[in-house]
């Protein structure tokens, strides 16, 4: 019973931790440059094209080199998405969706480490440690 109650208000501190993470000024930050992507008639239109490249792309892959149109959708698919990655407003949200995934990797390291150094933590981010496992030679010994 008592292991029950503890859990509950680990979860509600949880809770807690989450509607401080949407208040922030990273969090809030993003969702205005979702809003404006979103919104935006231009930069759909950028994204809607490099989605429908896309599965011409899968499509072609299955074949490689050896589709007839596999050098026009090779060009195209590259054209769209640099097309689709300079837009101010892609960029944008880029910028803001890496900050708001740096804030929770950084949330998830503090934890982890809270607990233990051992911990393994999964981040979005190469530059964080993961932690120590088996097979990447960490405290464990067993490289």
């Amino acid at each position: 019973m008592l292991a029950t109650l503890e859990r509950i208000e680990l979860l509600e501190y949880a809770e807690d931790l989450a509607k401080m993470v949407l208040k922030s000024d990273i969090a809030e930050q993003y969702q205005t440059c979702l809003y404006k992507m979103q919104t935006n008639k231009e930069t759909q239109l950028k994204i809607k094209r490099f989605a429908s490249l896309k599965e011409l792309y899968e499509e072609v892959q299955r074949f490689g080199k050896y589709h007839p149109d596999y050098k026009r959708v090779m060009m195209q698919i590259r054209e769209a998405k640099r097309e689709m990655d300079l837009d101010p407003l892609v960029a944008e949200f880029k910028l803001a969706e890496n900050d708001l995934q740096t804030l929770l990797d950084e949330i998830s390291q503090n934890i982890g480490g809270a607990v233990s150094q051992h911990i393994k933590v999964p981040t979005g981010n190469p530059f964080f440690e993961t932690g120590h496992s088996c097979g990447t030679g960490g405290s464990c010994g067993c490289s």
